[in-house]
């Protein structure tokens, strides 16, 4: 059989409920089985989510037959998110998920280093010094360790530090390091209790266009010196190329706007050998390494059996090949190489349930519970083939109990019941596994050395469904899942999350004290299960004071919600401090925010947060009331605002109009404005009207890329690449007398002190005459940035571009970046 009759299974669109089983058709069941007679492995290493080369990905994994993984050493914290307001850690785990998505369409498997995207990084130097270097190198070293790679493909160069993103560098200095530290038994000895040591035998650079400056010089470029790897590949069965498969998985990260167009015809990639033996067979990296089962002692038989499975595969009746592939399984549980046995008895339980039609699930009666509660699982089974099947038992884990034996399964005919379990006492809650520590600016804190690398929320209860088939027990695990009928989109599958049994959020993230009168606090209470009853304390520093100590709450019912209120007097001088809510249910306390991400194109995800808002103290006067905010790719800066006291109106760009922006003290463009709104090349010229009319407007970064408008602002601007990453850089003003550092609030330099991440990021280098520089500041040993803060008068108004990083730090409460936008906003007032 040609192997193009092979590729559906990877390739279809991913259901926009993640959760839901696979069920392969016979031509994905015969590309498993090829891939199951393939022993090779590849590992593709970058530093973030959307770095990796999903064109060569899917060839590996599919024209190439190769187990591949991504090893993204962060998860994507730093970026920014186009489809909703979550930055930092939940972002990170949007983007995570965006991965595991990506993964299942182009065929690879997934892994992250316990790193931290903090944000942008100019060179590597910084990089490995707010990282962890050596524990990100181990963690290099236990992934390389755990999942073998025979060959590994760095997206990045090594030799060029200081040319792109210091994170992506770091991702392929460090690989030259793991390369030959993985194969040292004295180095991390520690995780020689659950591997063993390994060598890689090649490493390659991903050569690309963007090392030389264009596609049109990549083009002229001499690449002899290069593998050049041809991956146009064209599955005719299919009807797709690789690259639009590869499009497809891309286009996966949503939240950064990376949606691709498929492409078709001739593809190459190049490659560069940086480590191993020189390839004479330029299409083939395993040159030289045995991808057979003669690899593995006693695997010929295994692979002959494979093959044999291979030529006499029915289309029509794959379970023609069930008892083959029995003994396949009996001789894989035979063997000594206990990775190569976990890994194949994985797949080739897939096929077989695959090829007989078996379908086991079991699923909660409600999406989540707490911990000692009972709950109720449906569970099914059905074979869908003439084999004969039993159902031996069912076993629910962890506490590995036991629940029906010795059901036969005949022909098509669907078993199912319900039973009751008891949820463990001390079964950990659903969350992110890397967010259950305290990390820092630049680790995440996980100090069990098995999840490191694991990319998914771990969830500890499954159940294990042991079939007999021809004589022989497989045991098939399946996760515990919820499901419900939706009108609209019919079946519906979601994880089933275990949950405390009370969680609590402090509504306002950030609460702005601009004097020391008390303000009201409101706090909500959500119940987890039936019948919670406690109450509720908020904890401040003794500088602050909460009436009343505590407040009782009472929640019949599960998932219901109670606000209550408290009155806190801020400390009489200026200061950031921490609030904490914590509820006392039979005293035993719980500080956790339930945070639920949901978006169609991911699995739905529960994040257990401490349950903490920021307050700030500061000197604050404003001048203007009304706020006009155009929001761009999204972004909590008009929450901050009317913290500040300013009425804001979000206003959609197609309804911009001169008689609207008049009553209106400012208009603010939200972050990437421009890029992401094309209505505004219609809007223009009527905002810059309302300058001239004596309006301010407030314009906040926007990228290099795709611009709506080119001339955004009413005199010559250009924006460039330059950003200030150090967010405690020293700042000098330029501009001293000017009204913006002034008035209201006298800016000093203590208003740049408690910044978080960056300073400012897509600064302009070039500007016309009729613009003022505020700032200027630069990170160690670069030349000084001005171009911060730039202001011009228009008319009877003002125009203010700015790329200092608001959006960033008023959602965090920094008291200094309240104060300086106060004074953009009263320019001229």
């Amino acid at each position: 059989m040609h192997k193009f009759f092979s590729y559906l299974l990877l390739f279809c669109y991913v259901s926009v409920f993640a959760q839901q089983p696979q069920k392969p058709s016979s031509v994905e069941i015969y590309h498993k089985i090829e891939k199951l007679n393939f022993l090779g492995t590849a590992l593709y290493i970058a530093a973030h989510p959307d770095d990796e080369n999903t064109r060569l990905i899917s060839f590996l994994s599919n024209e190439k037959m190769a187990r591949t993984g991504y090893l993204a050493l962060t998860r994507g914290d730093g970026g920014q998110n186009l489809i909703g307001l979550e930055l930092r850690e939940l972002l990170g785990v949007i983007r995570t998920q965006e991965l595991i998505e990506a993964r299942k369409i182009d065929g690879g498997e997934q892994f992250f280093s316990r790193a931290n995207d903090f944000g942008f990084s100019k060179v590597p130097d910084e990089t490995l010094q707010i990282w962890d270097k050596e524990e990100v190198l181990q963690d290099m070293v236990w992934i390389i360790r755990k999942f073998r790679p025979d060959i590994i493909i760095n997206r990045f160069d090594h030799r060029t530090p200081g040319s792109t993103h210091g994170h992506h560098t770091s991702s392929a200095m460090l690989t030259q390091e793991a390369f030959g530290l993985a194969n040292d038994p004295n180095y991390a000895p520690n995780q020689l209790k659950f591997v063993n040591t390994w060598q890689t035998q090649r490493v390659f650079f991903n050569v690309s266009w963007w090392f030389f400056g264009g596609k049109e010089q990549f083009d002229k470029a001499d690449k002899s010196k290069y593998i050049n790897l041809s991956t146009g590949v064209y599955y005719p069965m299919l009807g797709k190329s690789n690259q639009e498969i590869a499009a497809l998985s891309r286009s996966r990260h949503r939240s950064q706007g990376f949606g691709t167009t498929g492409v078709r015809g001739d593809d190459m990639e190049y490659l560069e050998l940086i480590k191993g033996d020189n390839l004479k067979d330029k299409q083939n990296l395993f040159e030289g390494i045995d991808t057979s089962w003669n690899r593995v002692k006693n695997g010929k038989k295994i692979g002959k059996a494979v093959q044999n499975i291979l030529d006499n595969y029915n289309y029509k009746k794959p379970s023609s090949s069930l008892p083959a592939l029995i003994e396949v399984y009996k001789d894989i549980q035979a063997l000594d190489d206990n990775y190569w046995k976990e890994i194949k008895t994985k797949e080739i339980k897939d096929i077989i349930a695959a090829c007989s039609g078996l379908f086991v699930e079991a699923s909660a009666n409600s999406q989540s519970a707490t911990p000692g509660s009972e709950i109720t699982i449906n569970w099914e089974a059905i074979n869908r083939s003439a084999v004969p099947m039993t159902l031996k038992s069912l076993t629910v884990y962890p506490d590995d109990e036991t629940f029906i034996h010795n059901i036969p399964l005949q022909n098509n005919v669907d078993k199912g019941d319900s039973f009751t379990v008891t949820i463990p006492q001390d079964i950990e809650y659903t969350s992110p596994y890397w967010l259950k520590e305290k990390g820092n600016k630049g680790m995440y804190t996980v100090n069990d050395q098995q999840k490191i690398g694991i990319p998914d929320i771990i969830r500890d209860l499954y159940i294990s469904f042991e079939v007999e088939i021809d004589g022989v027990i497989i045991p098939f695990k399946r996760e515990l899942v919820y499901k419900y009928n939706d009108p609209a989109f019919g079946e519906v599958y979601q994880p089933f999350d275990v949950v405390p049994a009370v969680t609590t959020k402090i509504l306002n993230k950030v609460q702005l004290f601009k004097d020391n009168k008390k303000q009201t606090v409101q706090v909500k209470i959500s119940a987890g299960k039936d019948n919670c009853s406690g109450e509720l304390q908020l904890k401040l520093p003794d500088t602050w004071k909460v009436s009343p100590a505590s407040i009782p709450f009472n929640l019949e019912t599960k998932g219901s919600e109670q606000i209550v209120s408290f009155e806190v007097t801020p400390s009489s001088h200026s200061e950031e401090a921490v609030a904490e809510s914590i509820a006392l249910v039979n005293n035993k306390q719980y500080d956790k925010e339930q945070i639920i991400i949901d978006y169609p194109h991911i699995a739905k995800q529960q994040v257990l947060l401490p349950s903490i808002a920021k307050f700030t103290k500061a000197d604050i006067e404003i001048k203007g009331r009304r706020i006009a905010y155009i929001m761009g790719a999204g972004d909590n800066v008009p929450e901050s605002l009317r913290q500040m006291g300013y009425e804001v109106t979000l206003l959609n760009p197609q309804l911009i109009t001169p008689d609207i922006l008049k009553d209106f003290d400012a208009v603010i463009m939200g972050i990437r404005a421009y890029n992401v709104l094309d209505d505004l090349v219609y809007k223009q010229q009527i905002l810059f009207d309302y300058v001239k009319e004596g309006g301010n407007m407030i314009v906040q970064y926007n990228t290099t890329g795709h611009l709506s408008i080119r001339d955004f602002a009413p005199y010559h601007l250009r924006i460039s690449r330059d950003r200030v990453t150090e967010e405690d850089a020293e700042v000098t003003f330029l501009a001293p007398e000017n009204p913006v550092l002034n008035k209201p609030n006298k800016i000093t330099e203590n208003d740049f002190k408690g910044w978080v991440q960056e300073q400012g990021l897509y600064y302009p280098d070039e500007w016309g005459a009729e613009f003022t520089p505020i700032l200027s500041s630069h990170d160690k040993g670069e030349s000084s940035k001005k171009g911060a803060l730039l202001i011009a008068k228009h008319g009877k108004g003002y125009y203010i571009y700015t790329g200092l990083s608001f959006f960033r730090e008023l959602p965090e409460g920094v008291s200094g970046a309240y104060r300086l936008m106060a004074n953009i906003i009263a320019l001229g007032k």
